[in-house]
């Protein structure tokens, strides 16, 4: 099984197409206005459009009103809805589109979550505290007992020098990475978003390196 790719808090057309270029399976757009990462939904339909085929993308919300992730699905031709904050399934389910549901792992329960949202696509495990914005650029403990389903990302402190040991560690179906390959809040960096996709490839194809 490969290991799916999704690069966060994008900001830019150019840095989406790069991330897509560079073997990205999905990129992720902020709409929590408290972060550094967060953009309009002009900015976002902007860079949606700009995406190649096949390339997914995910739009983020922190305890947002329905109202809101309404408008921005009117405005943005999204693929999927990941939420971060306290939302309980009935409020995730309520749109009719696939969704992730993040993890605080500072705290939080992977299983509880997962129990309490049995129709999520996927499971994020970052590393903030639960209910937290995440993008702190914060590990967890790769190396503790998690849920054994197919649904999990692992998200938080992601880098080039640590990726493969996550990777090694948990056999997630994705991974997940914001801050650890960019040169500013926002601004991805070529350079380390392709040297980050190549450490996924790398411990794929030599497990155990």
């Amino acid at each position: 099984m490969r290991c799916r790719i999704k690069i966060c808090g994008v900001t830019r057309p150019e840095d989406a197409v790069m991330a897509a270029e560079a073997g990205a399976d999905a990129i992720g757009l902020v709409f929590h206005p408290p972060s550094r990462r967060c953009v309009s939904e002009a900015q976002a339909a902007r860079i949606v459009v700009a995406l190649p085929p096949l390339v997914s993308a995910v739009g983020l919300f922190l305890d947002a009103d329905a109202a809101q992730v309404r408008r921005v699905r009117s405005a943005v031709p999204l693929d999927l809805l990941q939420f971060h904050g306290n939302e309980s399934a009935a409020f995730c389910e309520q749109f009719g589109d696939r969704y992730i549901k993040a993890v605080g792992m500072a705290g939080g329960d992977a299983w509880a979550v997962a129990r309490e949202h049995p129709a999520a696509a996927g499971l994020l495990l970052d590393g903030h505290p639960p209910g937290a914005a995440g993008g702190s650029g914060e590990a967890f403990d790769w190396h503790q007992s998690l849920p054994a389903e197919p649904r999990i990302i692992v998200a938080g402190g992601l880098r080039v020098d640590n990726v493969a040991e996550a990777v090694e560690a948990i056999r997630p179906w994705g991974v997940d990475c914001s801050s650890g390959v960019e040169s500013a809040p926002g601004i991805k960096d070529r350079r380390s978003i392709a040297a980050f996709i190549e450490e996924v490839y790398r411990v794929e194809r030599h497990p155990g390196d």
